[in-house]
């Protein structure tokens, strides 16, 4: 079971507690450490990705706490083995990124953001152990890297949901187009996500709680 808020859920999808801006405004301007008394249930969710795909951004936008972050400058080591992604990137995660945020005021998301790069598959697969589902992030600029960390929650069984960052100029696919590409299964969500916006942010993990009440719900 996902939690015992969502197990209970109704068949609409859940919703973040408060408006979009309240319920994911940015790092460390939420409703503070604690959580509140209504709170009834917890999951927590890995947010996975190649390097360079948002992960960090889409967790510090959606805290409701100030996120913890591992971000290191990049080094000439590095740049051997991880490769060079769109933009300039000049930092990456070396160990998780954490945050968390508050859905329909009684279901606490933490959320974990793993590193992109292949080599950290070890720290990758701890950081899996007791998750419920994942937000799989992907960039249609490139769609091959994403195929590491999909096989990944595929080889662990793990639930997921795609979100498509949307960069400037990234080529656009529908729904059906990216899960013939992506070779997912048809029920596998594939929903539109801007990192940088708290609103959008929150609709692609609604996506993902909203699988996994259904997922639950087949195999209880």
């Amino acid at each position: 079971m996902v939690s015992k808020a969502a197990s209970d859920a109704p068949s609409q999808a859940p919703q973040p507690s408060g408006s979009g801006a309240e319920a994911a405004s940015g790092p460390g301007s939420g409703s503070g450490k604690y959580l509140t008394s209504s709170v009834a249930g917890a999951a927590k969710i890995l947010v996975v990705g190649p390097l360079g795909v948002g992960k960090t951004t889409l967790i510090g936008t959606v805290s409701e706490i100030k996120p913890l972050s591992t971000e290191a400058v990049m080094t000439q080591a590095g740049a051997r083995v991880d490769t060079v992604v769109a933009g300039g990137k000049t930092t990456t995660t070396v160990a998780l990124d954490f945050g968390r945020i508050t859905i329909d005021g009684d279901l606490v998301l933490y959320l974990f953001g793993t590193p992109g790069q292949q080599r950290f598959l070890p720290a990758w697969r701890d950081l899996a152990k007791g998750a419920l589902g994942a937000l799989a992030l992907v960039d249609t600029r490139d769609l091959e890297a994403s195929f590491d960390a999909l096989g990944n929650l595929e080889d662990l069984g793990l639930p997921f949901a795609v979100a498509v960052n949307v960069f400037p100029g990234s080529p656009e696919h529908g729904p059906d187009e990216l899960r013939a590409a992506l070779d997912l299964l048809p029920d596998t969500p594939v929903v539109a996500c801007d990192a940088r916006d708290p609103a959008s942010s929150v609709r692609a993990l609604i996506a993902l709680v909203s699988h996994l009440i259904h997922v639950a719900t087949e195999t209880s």
